[in-house]
């Protein structure tokens, strides 16, 4: 019961919830506002930050929500309920390991229901060389329209047509050719957009502020959508064999390389996590997207195509809009005390053994 009051109703509600559990925990404020966005009632839309860095930290915990937008309903409760937890934040400090976390990346998507951000760019293929990936993934523009039909609902030509294509060449086909990322329709599902989003740019530069002089750091994006319901799939995305046996060393042998068979995602490119390969090379970096599961991936694809689809017919009238909206929330945020309860569990373990882990060489825990 103490969980569910973790997660909020609204981007609103829940940027002033992590704002008060941040504060309330004794920890240091920031902020970064999108210049242009604003939210659906005309408030402003920020980037909000938690931070505890203490002297002479050697180790640094990144846990970032909302960086596909909608998700944010759910990482931000477990941000907020880690906030909140005392005996979490107790041993964080004891073992004199510093603390950022990165709410709502995506405020705009977060704000109005949308996965992706205001110039309809999927964040996790943002972080990218935009001049050698337009090739990089032709099966999505025949797809396209197949995906995206004039009408809404799908009609049943386009239905069989859709059933076709996946007798042919089966689900797991067209979620990868669907989601792993494509850069030559700007308008289209999983665009990875032509140049670095607001929202990268500022990561990057909250990155380059609170994160760097540490000797080791820990990155845990949360995400929803993939996967079983209420179960945390435990993502790697790096290729550095080295990363992934300490990523298996702290978080179990479930931790599943994105580039190999069995992984629930498509090996997507430009995950916002690369940045941190880039940027800090001579830190000991290990990396981790957390992935919630919500419902099957048709029922899943098919609230995103119509997000898409509504993006594309603005001129929709306003139930409808409002229903397409309704149903993306619905498909990535399972508002259920059960579903937090699980998600939330399994993500303390993990921020706690991600504490654990950052400390396993050293040898003066403060006391």
């Amino acid at each position: 019961m103490v969980i569910k009051k973790y997660f909020s109703a609204s981007y609103a509600q829940a940027r002033e919830r992590f704002t008060q559990a941040a504060r309330a925990g004794g920890f240091e404020l920031g902020q970064v506002v999108h210049p242009t966005a604003v939210g659906p009632d005309g408030g402003s839309l920020s980037i909000d930050l938690a931070i505890h860095a203490p002297a002479g930290a050697r180790s640094l915990l990144i846990i970032t929500s909302g960086t596909h937008g909608v998700e944010g309903f759910c990482g931000s409760g477990c941000q907020v309920g880690l906030l909140e937890d005392a005996a979490f934040l107790a041993e964080t400090k004891r073992r004199g390991v510093a603390l950022l976390m990165i709410h709502g990346v995506n405020p705009y998507g977060f704000a109005h229901l949308r996965r992706v951000n205001e110039d309809n760019v999927d964040l996790n293929r943002n972080s990218a060389d935009y001049s050698t990936l337009a090739d990089s993934n032709p099966g999505y523009v025949a797809l396209d329209p197949l995906l995206l039909p004039e009408v809404w609902p799908p009609d049943a030509a386009n239905q069989a047509a859709l059933g076709a294509y996946i007798q042919t060449h089966g689900e797991e086909a067209l979620r990868n050719t669907v989601s792993k990322g494509q850069y030559v329709v700007p308008d289209g599902m999983f665009y990875g957009g032509a140049q670095t989003s607001w929202s990268t740019q500022a990561v990057h530069s909250i990155l380059r502020a609170h994160a760097s002089g540490y000797r080791r750091l820990a990155w845990i994006d949360l995400h929803t959508g993939l996967g079983p319901y209420g179960h945390g799939e435990k993502i790697f995305m790096s290729t550095d064999c080295a990363e992934l046996e300490r990523a298996r060393r702290w978080w179990g042998n479930d931790v599943k390389p994105i580039h190999e068979p069995g992984s629930i995602s498509a090996d997507v490119q430009g995950p916002i996590i690369t940045f941190s390969y880039d940027e800090f090379p001579g830190v000991e970096k290990t990396t981790l997207g957390l992935e919630f599961g919500t419902y099957e991936p048709l029922h899943v694809l098919q609230a995103l195509r119509a997000d898409h689809w509504l993006h594309r017919h603005p001129e929709c009238e306003a139930a409808t809009a409002a229903q397409i909206r309704q149903n993306l929330k619905d498909a990535f945020y399972c508002d259920n005390d059960e579903w937090k309860g699980l998600i939330f569990g399994q993500m303390r373990v993990v921020a706690s053994q991600a504490v654990a882990g950052l400390c396993e060489s050293d040898s003066d825990v403060t006391v």
